[in-house]
């Protein structure tokens, strides 16, 4: 389960970028980056696209 409290931390512009991409990291590995509202799956989207987010599956198989 996420910790609300890093959602409002989001929500609000205080995380620096460090931070929002290890939020994104933790979403997409729990799955709940697909669960919330959309802009959370594109942002989720974009970052893997960007190579800044993993996949279950390349953290596993180490895909590039």
């Amino acid at each position: 389960m996420i910790d609300v409290n890093k959602i409002m931390k989001y929500e609000s512009g205080d995380m620096n970028e460090d931070e929002v991409i290890d939020f994104f990291q933790e979403l997409v590995d729990t799955g709940m980056a697909w669960t919330l509202q959309g802009s959370y799956g594109r942002t989720a989207k974009a970052l893997i696209d960007y190579g800044w987010v993993s996949t279950p599956h390349e953290q596993i198989f180490g895909d590039d």
